[in-house]
């Protein structure tokens, strides 16, 4: 039986560390301009796995009872293994760019980038081998007329202080 604490880390690597090689090979597609449909759904489902992770993290900051720097390791690791056994299996040729060994090592970099949210020290200490990974969040802020808009908008962008304040007398 797992304590809370223990539940939220494993949330937050089913959220960040799971499914984070599958974004990065389609997001290699869409570095080669290939599959735009795909690419886009990509986008999509990423940025939200994305944001479950973030507040997994934040929860997790706000727990009294933390569980241990050890067993959070332990619990990362263990996901980290699962991942790379899964991209073994569903990676098993080698592609311009990509393979099996940089996928695995990119799921240590996406581990440790997670460990350090935590409030931990990282575990694996690798580079990031994917160059276009780290301009995926950069991108973005879409003409609304070039394209499908897949990023959020802050709250108060392109608007005045007045839209955004609370009224009880509002006219809809």
């Amino acid at each position: 039986e797992a304590t809370y604490g223990e539940r939220v880390v494993a949330f937050a690597a089913v959220e960040g560390i799971f499914f984070s090689g599958s974004f990065a090979s389609i997001f290699w597609l869409k570095k080669r301009g290939l599959m735009p449909g795909l690419t886009f759904s990509n986008e999509l489902i990423s940025r939200d796995e994305g944001l479950h992770c973030d507040f997994a993290c934040l929860m997790f900051k706000h727990l009294v009872h933390k569980p241990s720097e050890e067993r959070v390791r332990e619990i990362i690791i263990n996901a980290v293994r699962i991942e790379q056994e899964f991209l073994t299996e569903a990676l098993p040729v080698k592609l311009i760019g990509m393979n099996c060994t940089l996928m695995k090592q990119y799921i240590e970099f996406v581990a440790d980038r997670l460990m350090l949210e935590l409030g931990f020290s990282k575990v694996f200490r690798v580079e990031n081998p994917f160059d276009f990974m780290e301009n995926i969040s950069l991108e973005g802020k879409t003409n609304f007329f070039e394209k499908r808009v897949g990023e959020y908008q802050r709250m108060g962008v392109m608007s005045s202080p007045t839209e955004n304040s609370f009224t009880l007398d509002a006219d809809f």
